[in-house]
């Protein structure tokens, strides 16, 4: 089945705030075998809003519109739906009781009389209990589309989806199947990653279509196969990313929607072997992408944050010669860094980052962007030099990225020696 969503508030056309009610309830709606088509956000105003839902139900059999429920003047939702549904309001005193039970709870004498409205719902609507907040939600159900309004507070619409609305999704049967299958990758870009496997692609059937998501430093594919046929659809998705991980093989890092750092814990783990790092114009980002995953304990040992000169040589034992010849940053100091967290932090592998991450401090021979990774292994080490942009925030990012492709090959590499 498929699925518009619709985002109505003037609040977040300006920017003042992000939705994220759209990517939650995507992501809840897909296991339903439910494929969100369009995600349109709409101005509080009239007309907004009965074209929205009029191309919607064009689209789509299923239509979500969170937002533009409340009280004041400003939310028409209410009364510009009663009369594109040609439903009139009524006031539901179940909801009014439970508005009124919610101010007294939280030790208002008295609830302000617009507040009443908050109990106005569609006569020929299901009316969806909001046992969170004062605002309901509605089922309504015309021409075989199914509209669900709920309100645009996140906690709010989340309670509503869970404990209302996917529970009678659940109940219908679904016309099409929709199985996904992922891959990622590390060390190659889009582009060339696309022409590798270009006739790959040109030979998928017609219900069975690529995305490519890229990240910095890493691309994942997924394999978004539609039909009635939920075993053969399955085979015949593995078969094309039997064929593409044969092509990119060196190249693959998992098989599943997981980020890379998730895989990392996993394998690190399941090795048995403990990672440190030691990090300098990163700021402990690569630590914090790292630790950030549950069970990153079994295998992440420690991390230190030698910023000043004087930290790399009284933390982790970098030269004071190193640091005079070749500077800061440089490949001789990051590699002295690593060494220095793997004796520290009694690691198997370990990681140090030196940059001029920007976007001032550089000179003509390290300008802003140039950025020295170093990995060590159980028997091998890297180190490279990179030279990045002037965003200070761009070039962390891609730092910590690369670390972590530096880290992932080193690691594959050692697996097969043992």
């Amino acid at each position: 089945m498929k699925a518009e969503i619709i985002t109505i508030g003037d609040e977040l056309l300006n920017g003042q705030v992000v939705d994220t009610n759209s990517a939650w309830m995507a992501q809840h709606l897909a296991p339903l075998n439910i494929r969100v088509v369009q995600i349109t956000s709409i101005s509080d105003k009239k007309e907004a809003i009965e074209e929205a839902l009029e191309a919607a139900s064009q689209r789509a059999q299923i239509v979500l519109v969170t937002g533009g429920l409340g009280p004041t003047n400003d939310d028409v939702t209410k009364e510009t739906i009663a009369t594109y549904f040609d439903s009139p309001i009524i006031r539901d005193e179940e909801v009014l009781r439970h508005v009124e039970r919610l101010f007294a709870k939280f030790g208002f004498a008295d609830m302000p009389p617009i507040n009443q409205k908050q109990a106005d719902v569609l006569a020929d609507a299901d009316v969806l209990f909001n046992d969170v907040g004062t605002a309901p939600g509605m089922w309504i159900e015309r021409d075989g589309c199914v509209f669900v309004f709920m309100p645009g507070v996140p906690f709010e619409m989340k309670y509503l989806m869970r404990e209302r609305v996917l529970p009678r999704f659940a109940a219908f049967s679904a016309r099409e199947i929709t199985h996904n299958a992922y891959i990622l990758t590390v060390g190659i870009g889009e582009s060339h990653l696309a022409r590798q496997i270009a006739d790959i692609e040109d030979n998928l059937p017609d219900y069975i279509r690529l995305a490519y998501l890229p990240k910095i430093g890493l691309v994942r594919l997924r394999l978004t196969a539609s039909g009635t046929d939920g075993a053969l659809l399955e085979r015949e998705t593995a078969t094309f990313v039997d064929q593409i991980t044969a092509r990119l093989e060196g190249h693959i890092v998992g098989h599943d929607a997981r980020d890379f750092e998730e895989i990392i814990v996993e394998k690190f783990t399941e090795a048995g072997v403990t990672l440190a790092t030691a990090e300098s114009c990163t700021g402990g980002a690569v630590s914090a992408s790292i630790t950030a995953i549950p069970g990153a304990s079994q295998m992440f040992n420690g991390a230190a944050v030698t910023y000043a000169n004087s930290a790399k040589r009284n933390v982790l034992a970098v030269a004071e010669e190193t640091l005079m010849q070749f500077g800061a940053v440089s490949e001789q100091t990051v590699m002295e860094m690593a060494q220095g967290a793997k004796r520290v932090f009694q690691t198997d592998y370990a990681i140090a980052t030196s940059g001029v991450a920007g976007p001032s401090g550089g000179t003509a021979e390290k300008p802003v962007g140039m950025v020295c990774v170093a990995v060590i292994g159980r028997y091998g080490r890297e180190v490279t030099t990179f030279q990045f942009t002037n965003d200070r925030k761009i070039n962390i990012e891609r730092t910590v990225a690369m670390s972590l492709n530096m880290l992932w090959n080193l690691f594959s590499k050692e697996v097969k020696m043992t």
